[in-house]
């Protein structure tokens, strides 16, 4: 069974028609003051682990999600019901809000995150011996530092197997933490900009990523996957237009992890995410999206010329 951690959030997500680079001044980096004025505004569900879970949801790949949500979250519950996903994981702060993200988007799909983790700091209490069970896989993904790094330790003292995906929480972790998540991961998954990060922290991350998987997104150039020094190009799904970036990546690990619960090889796996993620491309907000099995073998088949049985 795969466990989903990380936020389950309240997104609110705006558009710039411009180009957030021509307002930046590079000799005033150090007394930055801007203001964006937005002609699109949506508040949609959201978060990591919440993202990741509907989509597993979609591609009918058992999971359950492990988070804590705030006294707001009946709004957000009503979504999740609808698509008959399993909430069992998640637990409730009757006195904090549902995590909530802020969402500024240019023309070039640059984005802008405001994070606000409300009762997701509250993840730091969760106690994965209490769901997890031998043969179980966890995604750890950002929710504070505190509380992602509680979920390594948990997974190795359980010696439950965990992909690490630290996401936000790199501008809070520190090394030694960052060195020990690296470590003892399966798993390591990020963006161009993440991934480097980590390299940049880690001083000898060459010798700790031999024996693990590196997948590092590359948004509209796809995804290359590390696996003992070989590099597997994963080229992106053609989209009709590209309506929001948001969540893209979360689309991208679900696939991924669809992939692996069935123990597909690493390609069709990856593979796998680039369809999840063109599925999110086309719709405004992380959870919009909306597939068969039938409809995502279809698009699988015609982006890489196989056929995939799901």
């Amino acid at each position: 069974m795969l466990i989903i951690t990380g936020t389950i959030a309240y997104d609110y997500i705006m558009d710039f028609p411009g180009v957030f680079s021509d307002h930046v001044l590079p000799n005033q980096l150090h007394n930055i003051n801007l203001s964006f004025i937005v002609n699109r505004f949506e508040k949609r569900r959201g978060g990591t682990a919440g993202n990741v879970s509907y989509t597993l949801g979609l591609l009918k790949t058992p999971n359950k999600l492990f988070s804590t949500v705030g006294n707001d979250f009946q709004d957000y519950l009503k979504g999740f019901l609808k698509k008959k996903l399993n909430i069992e994981g998640i637990r409730i702060d009757s006195k904090s809000y549902t995590a909530t993200g802020f969402a500024i988007t240019d023309k070039n799909d640059n984005q802008i995150w405001g994070f606000f983790y409300g009762a997701a700091e509250e993840n730091i209490s969760l106690k994965l011996g209490k769901i997890a069970k031998k043969g179980d896989f966890v995604l750890i993904g950002p929710t504070g530092s505190r509380a992602t790094m509680n979920m390594v330790h948990e997974c190795i003292e359980k010696e439950v197997p965990y992909m690490f995906d630290p996401g936000f929480i790199l501008t809070q972790v520190t090394n030694d933490d960052l060195l020990y998540g690296v470590k003892y991961a399966k798993y390591i998954v990020g963006n161009d900009y993440e991934i480097n990060i980590i390299k940049d922290r880690i001083k000898n991350y060459r010798e700790l990523f031999k024996n693990k998987i590196i997948i590092t997104t590359l948004g509209a150039k796809g995804a290359v996957i590390e696996e003992k020094n070989k590099k597997i190009a994963i080229k992106p799904v053609k989209v009709n237009k590209i309506v929001d970036p948001t969540g893209a990546g979360d689309g991208w690990r679900a696939g991924f992890l669809a992939g692996l619960d069935k123990n597909f090889d690493i390609q069709t796996c990856g593979q796998m995410g680039s369809v999840a993620s063109s599925f999110v491309l086309e719709k405004y907000g992380t959870q919009e999206h909306s597939f068969s099995l039938k409809e995502f073998c279809r698009k699988y088949k015609a982006s890489f010329g196989s056929k995939i049985e799901l």
